[in-house]
């Protein structure tokens, strides 16, 4: 998909620019099920993935694309959430910037995309002391990629003539 580089840059800068407690953004590959195999990153962490949900032809080659763009928040945490817990404030932290990604994505658009909304929210199951939801989100991305790119070039060695016969069939 064309410009799907720009499309994670410019939610990692987002994420990074307005949401500080996040120390770490990357693509999802899984990282928190696979921990002891994986590059080790700091936490809290936002990771980013991206599906097509839908496309419609709207040109020669080009599409628009219905994209699903699912936000996976990793919270690392030995702290309790249960009512009463003496620690239940950090632990709850979680929530609070779960809240943030949700804000700063919601009915937005881009310079990649545009009519950002979200479509789900819920737990993801690591097995570890970490907590881990996913956001997701649907967006409209057009894709030119499949477009023959051309050069621009001038055309100097050309030389119109003219004739004073007309044209004739």
């Amino acid at each position: 998909m064309q410009n799907w580089e720009d499309l994670y840059l410019e939610h990692a800068q987002m994420i990074t620019e307005k949401i500080p407690e996040v120390r770490w953004v990357d693509l999802w590959h899984n990282q928190v099920n696979f921990l002891t195999e994986e590059h080790p990153f700091p936490t809290p962490a936002t990771f980013l993935s991206y599906r097509i949900l839908k496309t419609k032809d709207v040109g020669n080659k080009v599409q628009e694309v219905t994209l699903q763009v699912d936000a996976y928040f990793y919270y690392e945490t030995f702290a309790d959430t249960y009512v009463g817990g003496i620690n239940q404030e950090s632990a709850l932290d979680f929530v609070r910037v779960n809240g943030k990604i949700y804000a700063i994505f919601q009915a937005t658009d881009g310079e990649n995309y545009s009519s950002m909304t979200r479509i789900g929210f819920g737990p993801v199951d690591t097995g570890n002391a970490g907590n881990l939801y996913r956001t997701s989100f649907s967006c409209i991305v057009m894709d030119y990629s499949a477009l023959k790119a051309y050069d621009d070039h001038e055309l100097d060695e050309i030389e119109i003539e003219q004739s004073d016969t007309p044209y004739q069939l």
